[in-house]
């Protein structure tokens, strides 16, 4: 398959700049891959598609505060570092991103804060808007990641063209986030509520927790036609015991196992035994899943609606089928469906 097959028009309207009022009623569209059908409900009417004991699979994957603004020396020029992630702890190393890279030169130094009690010195160029820093701060590493969060803001998409708003810090994190160190969002477990969680605990359903710290890579553009060619950023992820047990259980005894994200399906397909079945994982994966593909541990999706030419896109595609995806857009688009972070839901069965 070739990156044009996965081009469509998404009017600029429908992609979301806030979320639904109530997370678990944004709407939701199932596709059923066996009948070929596609419905229209809320995504609280999730639970009606899930049996005692089928497994969901959460990336318990959490936010940080990742968007600093700061200041040049001596021109005070205002700069955005985008922290991606943590080279050295010891050394106070950070892998970002920087606007406008043309200013920023190894050897500057950057001033963080109204009193500038944080300062990061420039000292590699990585990419054209890629930096290594290395933080300056006079305290325990403890204090120093105290302040580096103080000072960051909620990294929302720059498709939101708006200011962060005090719900965003909610909002912009699954109510079930642990473990500290994505960029971005985790967004099909955004639809979730402590309410929806509470009453699929009460019907049966099981849960899995795995770890993938979405990085920018995620949302990367892919700048060939042969998807073959194209190379995905390494994300850091974890697939403990307690999860390949609940998992390979419910695989043997044939039931729904639902990835609750193209993150959580990720690091699932990067971590499967020669049997078909989920080994333990830990470490980086640069798995890129595209048509024709067979999965092996799922054989159920949530996921949001995608934009053009994304690999995420590609993805579910591949799991939903092509063609079928392809009706399935052009249906969400003509009913006004909410695309991307902030956006509605799709239930693949």
């Amino acid at each position: 398959m070739k990156l044009s097959h996965f081009d469509f028009n998404l009017p600029a309207e429908l992609l979301a700049e806030h979320p639904a009022e109530n997370r678990d009623e944004s709407r939701l569209m199932v596709l059923n891959r066996k009948e070929q059908t596609i419905e229209h409900k809320m995504f609280k009417d999730l639970i009606d598609y899930f049996e005692p004991e089928d497994v969901m699979v959460l990336n318990n994957t959490k936010v940080f505060p990742a968007r600093l603004y700061g200041n040049k020396e001596k021109t005070g020029a205002r700069i955005e570092v985008f922290l991606l992630r943590e080279l050295n702890s010891e050394t106070r190393l950070w892998d970002v991103l920087v606007d406008p890279a043309r200013k920023i030169r190894i050897g500057n130094k950057l001033y963080f804060g109204d009193d500038e009690s944080l300062v990061a010195e420039v000292i590699d160029n990585t990419t054209s808007r890629g930096r290594t820093l290395r933080f300056l701060y006079d305290g325990s590493y403890e204090e120093f990641r105290k302040k580096l969060t103080s000072l960051g803001e909620t990294p929302l998409p720059k498709y939101i063209n708006r200011e962060v708003e005090p719900e965003d810090e909610e909002r912009y994190q699954t109510i079930y986030a642990k473990e500290e160190g994505a960029v971005a969002a985790p967004t099909a477990g955004l639809h979730f509520s402590k309410h929806l969680l509470k009453r699929l605990e009460i019907k049966g359903i099981d849960f899995a927790e795995v770890t993938l710290h979405v990085g920018l890579g995620t949302f990367s553009a892919v700048e060939v036609e042969d998807l073959s060619k194209h190379k995905m950023d390494s994300e850091e992820a974890y697939i403990r015991k307690p999860a390949t047990e609940i998992i390979n259980k419910a695989i043997s005894e044939k039931r729904r196992v639902c990835a609750v994200g193209t993150t959580a399906m990720r690091v699932m397909e990067s971590a499967v035994s020669s049997s078909g079945t989920l080994n333990e994982f830990g470490g980086w994966t640069n798995k890129f899943i595209f048509p024709p593909y067979d999965f092996s541990i799922a054989n159920c999706m949530i996921t949001n609606f995608h934009t053009p030419k994304s690999t995420l896109l590609m993805m579910v595609s591949a799991f939903a089928g092509h063609d079928f995806m392809k009706r399935a857009y052009d249906e969400a688009v003509k009913e006004k469906y909410k695309f991307y972070s902030y956006g509605d839901a799709m239930l693949i069965i």
